[in-house]
């Protein structure tokens, strides 16, 4: 699988079905571009889950709408409900564990 890059547009029909995880982001920050390929290896790996990125300063309505303040911002959501959020880089590690409580429930 791969990293879906979403909009303001699309982000709802993107995240409404099953497990997705957003990565809230912008080309400037530094931890954001620690986290993306962090994302990528998790995307080849968890099929279940959907994967997706959105460039805040492109997209300034989502972030918005979440309250979105920090990034890089993980919004995990399942069948398009908010069900995690989490501020700053993390490890794959932690995001499969994460993620994978979201996935088994």
């Amino acid at each position: 699988m791969a990293v879906v890059e979403t909009t303001d547009k699309t982000f709802e029909a993107d995240t409404s079905k099953g497990v997705t995880l957003t990565d809230f982001w912008a080309t400037w920050c530094g931890p954001c571009r620690m986290q993306s390929p962090v994302v990528e290896q998790l995307s080849d790996e968890m099929g279940d889950v959907t994967f997706n990125k959105m460039d805040v300063d492109a997209n300034p309505d989502t972030p918005q709408k979440f309250g979105i303040m920090s990034i890089p911002t993980l919004l995990v959501k399942k069948d398009g409900q908010v069900v995690d959020s989490i501020v700053g880089y993390h490890t794959k590690d932690q995001l499969k564990q994460l993620l994978t409580q979201y996935v088994e429930a």
